[in-house]
């Protein structure tokens, strides 16, 4: 029960850290969360306890987060940046290992050279959360940002790689450098394997699931939750390292299989996307609420440790946080000035110098360091019998001491050496950043409701859709934007119009006068966008030889006996129906699955739906009316609800001014109250 009550202060404080987060947005998020894990173990006397199976630890928290960040990567950043990003995520990860590993033991000759490296290895990696929260104080450089990204997910798999070898090495009592090198490359390479073959069965079940009709969206999500935990558990199992298996399988995207579009899968990625966020967002609180609590713990037993003065504890604390930054800056440096010289052809600049601080001072370590940490087991099996870890309180309460120095390092000194542009150009680029961030989260809600929508629904969702078309062409008006025409878009409706009547009339399910008619119209109006739109080229003369040809046929055609003309106006009316829902039906999977642009599709899919309409010409009774007005408001509810979770998750990421995003807030209220009736 008390394990209970204190999981659910934890999953509290991480409520209020959410809250507290958008009044103070310039103090970062993982301080707030250890300002409130401290506060509870104040509460509670500082008997707050925390021990957890290290092999649980590793799973429950880490695997999870892994994959996450592996799924929601920028891939092609990843890859254009790969030299530094592994430069950073391996070579400068095993130079903190070795340099904090060395000094410390230097140091503090208690402490063993292996546990050294251990803390070392679990100080290498950064913190995707406290680098989220700068990015919303700060503007960083773009080549920065790309680096601290990827650095951010590779550096944590080789820092847990690195602190797992090192705990071996305490646990054994030896430590064979040509033997830890084998066994690093064996679990490495291993991992990658294991990653990559464990990801496409993933895929090929996805794949197999789909083929057979099973478009669940809990299937699928639940699914994907419980790929991190198997890939690092089966891995695991095969002695090779499970945290770089993750995170392959993340980079696959195992539910997610490229080319797999349609409403299904979009409905399916949005429930995941929300899934995932929530998830991911309570274990890194849970984990810095966690740091917190054990904060009274760590500092109690090892200040109150007569072995070593306070004020060389903290000394140390100091100490190892500047000669971790000092490393980094150093490599950062050397990096960055070889970059300069060899691929831009320039001197090194003040600006470049600049740079090169900030990718240092954003360095700060948080949750992956800290959950390793915890997973250090207080006793282990050396020789016969169970002994304690040595100095695990020394080592944790350093943990402890640098990733607070780090945080704080970071939320003060980073903005200092970046600091936000002229308010003129700022208050210009956020309006433009606001408007083009505004339109983003309007297309995000239409393709939504694109996704959900069902042949019950169709019509009121045409209905909001078409409200939210005319709201993005009011902000493009607002703000200057203007459309181009998308003439690639509709000469892909007309062809597949074109498709599917040149199928019915090899069925035989419409008579070749009217087919070929049809045809010649499809054709002409092709041409016409074709010369409007300055497309050329064979696809172009090969539509006008098939309309001339087309059109000399009908001709003929026209001329022979048949149907009497209202048989044939009536067959031409079903034959434009069949090929008007097929052309929607496409459109549709196209908006749902982003492929073209959101609201131009939109506008395309809703123009197509107003002429089936037309071609239906049916009057509907005012039983049905109030039906359809019925459900139109249960579709602008779930409308709403969609557009506040967008402006709340832009906001978070700052793509969107706190002042813009309450404004947004306000409105969708607004308009929620008028829909209930409450104004």
């Amino acid at each position: 029960m008390e394990t209970l009550t204190l999981g659910l202060f934890m999953l509290a404080a991480v409520l209020a850290s959410s809250l507290i987060d958008q009044i103070i947005p310039r103090v970062s998020l993982p301080l707030v969360q250890i300002g409130l894990g401290l506060l509870i173990a104040i509460v509670a006397g500082g008997d707050i306890e925390i021990t957890l199976d290290p092999e649980l630890f590793l799973v429950f928290f880490i695997a999870p987060l892994l994959y996450d960040e592996a799924k929601r990567a920028d891939k092609e950043a990843l890859w254009r940046e790969r030299k530094p990003v592994l430069s950073l995520a391996i070579g400068l990860v095993v130079a903190t290992t070795l340099v904090i590993g060395f000094a410390l033991n230097a140091i503090v000759p208690s402490i063993p050279l292996a546990a050294a490296f251990a803390l070392g290895a679990a100080l290498g990696p950064t913190d995707a959360v406290a680098v989220s929260s700068l990015s919303k104080q700060v503007d960083i450089p773009k080549r920065q940002a790309s680096m601290l990204k990827g650095e951010l997910l590779l550096n944590d798999a080789s820092g847990i790689v690195s602190f797992q070898f090192a705990v071996g090495a305490v646990t054994t009592g030896t430590f064979s450098l040509l033997h830890a090198s084998e066994d690093f490359l064996v679990e490495f390479l291993g991992g990658l394997l294991f990653g990559a073959i464990l990801g496409f069965i993933g895929n090929w079940v996805v794949r197999k699931a789909r083929d057979i009709g099973v478009e669940n969206t809990n299937f699928h999500v639940l699914f994907e939750v419980l790929i991190p935990f198997l890939v690092y558990l089966i891995s695991d199992a095969c002695h090779v390292s499970g945290v770089i298996a993750v995170v392959v399988a993340g980079l696959i995207n195992v539910t997610s299989p490229r080319g797999t579009i349609g409403p299904s899968v979009s409905r399916m990625n949005i429930v995941s996307s929300s899934v995932w966020h929530v998830l991911t967002y309570a274990l890194n609180g849970i984990v810095f609420v966690m740091l917190g609590t054990q904060l009274p713990n760590a500092m109690h037993d090892t200040w109150d440790n007569v072995a070593i003065q306070n004020s060389t504890l903290i000394l140390l604390v100091f100490g190892l946080t500047f000669l971790l930054l000092f490393t980094r800056f150093v490599w950062v440096l050397v990096m960055d000035y070889l970059h300069v010289r060899r691929k831009e052809r320039r001197w090194f600049s003040t600006d470049d110098l600049r740079s090169v601080l900030i990718t240092t001072f954003s360095g700060a370590k948080g949750t992956i360091t800290l959950s390793i940490m915890f997973s250090i087991a207080p006793n282990i099996m050396l020789r016969p019998y169970a002994v304690p870890f040595p100095q695990r309180d020394l080592l944790i309460f350093l943990a402890c001491g640098v990733i607070v120095c780090t945080l704080l390092l970071a939320t003060f000194v980073v903005p200092l050496l970046a600091p936000k542009r002229d308010e003129g150009e700022g208050e210009r680029l956020r309006q433009e950043r606001d408007a083009e961030t505004t339109l983003e989260i309007m297309r995000n809600v239409i393709e939504m409701l694109t996704a959900q929508q069902t042949a019950e629904n169709h019509v009121e969702t045409r209905a909001v859709i078409r409200s939210y078309n005319d709201r993005v062409a009011r902000i493009k008006e607002t703000n200057g934007i203007e459309d181009e025409p998308n003439v690639a878009l509709r000469l892909k409706a007309l062809s597949w119009e074109h498709e599917r009547a040149i199928e019915l009339m090899e069925s035989g399910d419409v008579s070749a006068v009217v087919g070929y008619q049809y045809l010649s119209r499809l054709e002409r109006m092709m041409h016409l966008l074709e010369h409007s739109g300055q497309i050329g080229g064979m696809h172009a003369f090969r539509i006008r030889l098939r309309a001339l040809l087309h059109r000399g046929v009908n001709a003929v055609l026209r001329e022979l006996p048949g149907h009497t003309m209202a048989a044939r106006t009536e067959e031409m009316r079903q034959l434009q129906v069949k090929c008007r829902v097929y052309a929607i039906q496409h459109l549709e999977d196209a908006v749902a699955s982003s492929q073209v642009s959101t609201e131009d599709a939109a506008a395309l899919l809703l123009e197509y739906q107003r002429s089936l309409g037309a071609l239906h010409n049916s009057v509907p009774t005012v039983t049905a009316v109030i039906k359809v007005e019925d459900r139109t408001d249960d579709i602008k509810r779930l409308a709403y609800h969609y557009e506040l979770e967008q402006i709340q998750e832009a906001y978070e990421e700052d793509r969107l001014s706190r002042i813009h995003a309450r404004r947004l807030r306000e409105n969708v209220q607004l308009m929620q109250m008028d829909l209930d009736d409450t104004v």
